[in-house]
């Protein structure tokens, strides 16, 4: 049987947890009767929970259940056999998705999957590209609010900056202008484990610390690294360290490594949130800084806690990508979304990716949402996921 007869399209692996639910609910309302349909089915440990949350989305009652454990390799093994895409919401996978990576780029499944651990991607990029590169299985981790829109929105600038002035920025400021949404439970968990690892292995330190750990074999310029507050001019507002930087700037070099260096081999890049002007922005950027010291408060969300619909609906986020260029032009990029970052954007975002990849023909390997997918990507969030990318004048 070839990849093209295989009996479904996406397999959302993990519907019975809060994110996993509601990247199952994306395809009930996004193509639930429609002529474009994939073939999907919802997978998960255990079948009475499956058949609960299929009545609880609205999914049709025939819709498929599959049951899949990552305990039990073996059934993995079976689940990729049976879909050209997984989409796995199973973290952290440090502890959970080895198993899994390893399944798809055996069978040539294609794959997406939430990650933010970044040894553990390392580790992955390490034991499985050469298979999956060999299998055809396209692997795209970081497929959510971490790395999409920093990713992508890197992607997209750079395209313009090449269409105005006839070569990429090598310079690259991403900046967070506004964000409203709450931390997932289980970025709170890869966040606990990623410390437990280091913990173990204190080699570790220099991988995480390193904006090139996923570009093996190369090493590029020394890069600004955002870590203390100061006063942006051009921006009119202070800037502050920002959590998620420390794997969204990796993501950014891994695609520009990948694609060939379109961004050059100079390429520099950093990530901050801005606060305000003045003096209540600068208290406002060094609060930021005490609160990334303890970033989840004395009690952290547990796996599988996330927001009412009410706060996921009135979320949203607002990120600026300044390309700067060396004869001093400048020129900047929007990517904005609805809904909270963290769930209800980053559940459509998924979605999105495992419907991009049915129509890739992107060869395979470990790679990411932006090397394998690009401006398809874009195109299809724009229209599924109520996201925006564009140049702003």
């Amino acid at each position: 049987m070839t990849k093209a007869d295989r009996e479904f399209d996406i397999v959302v692996y993990g519907a019975t947890g809060y994110t996993g639910r509601l990247v199952a609910e994306h395809f009930v309302r996004e193509y639930g009767g429609k002529a474009d349909a994939p073939k999907w089915a919802m997978a998960g440990r255990t079948l009475d929970k499956l058949k609960d949350v299929r009545t609880l989305i609205g999914a049709p009652a025939d819709t498929p259940l599959i049951v899949a454990d990552a305990d039990a390799p073996g059934t993995l093994d079976a689940m990729c056999h049976r879909t050209r895409v997984v989409l796995t919401t199973v973290g952290p996978y440090q502890l959970y998705g080895s198993e899994l990576v390893a399944a798809c780029a055996r069978s040539g499944t294609d794959y997406a999957d939430l990650c933010g651990e970044p040894a553990w991607m390392r580790e992955m990029i390490d034991a499985h590209d050469q298979h999956a590169k060999a299998s055809g299985a396209r692997i795209a981790f970081s497929s959510g609010f971490d790395s999409i829109p920093f990713d992508l929105g890197v992607l997209m600038l750079q395209k313009e900056a090449v269409k105005r002035f006839g070569k990429a920025a090598p310079r690259v400021r991403g900046r967070v202008r506004d964000m409203k949404g709450t931390f997932s439970g289980g970025t709170a968990a890869s966040l606990t484990a990623t410390m437990k690892a280091i913990a173990k292995d204190p080699r570790l330190v220099s991988l995480l610390q390193s904006p090139f750990a996923l570009t093996p074999g190369f090493e590029g310029p020394d890069q600004p690294m955002g870590l203390l507050p100061h006063y942006e001019d051009d921006l009119g507002r202070w800037a502050a360290p920002f959590i998620m930087a420390t794997i969204n700037v990796k993501n950014v070099h891994r695609t520009n490594f990948l694609a060939g260096f379109p961004y050059g081999r100079d390429f520099r890049y950093d990530e901050m949130v801005l606060t305000s002007p003045g003096e209540a922005g600068k208290a406002a950027a060094n609060a930021v800084v005490d609160l990334l010291k303890n970033p989840f408060g004395a009690k952290p969300p547990a796996p599988g806690e996330g927001p009412t619909p009410e706060e996921r609906e009135n979320g949203h986020y607002d990120v600026l990508f300044v390309g700067e260029m060396p004869t001093g032009e400048k020129l900047r990029y929007g990517v904005k979304g609805r809904y909270d970052p963290g769930y209800g954007s980053t559940s459509r975002m998924l979605a999105e990716t495992g419907m991009a990849l049915l129509s890739s023909n992107a060869p395979g390997g470990i790679g990411t949402p932006g090397s394998i997918l690009g401006e398809a990507l874009v195109d299809r969030l724009r229209d599924h996921a109520e996201m925006t990318f564009q140049v702003e004048e």
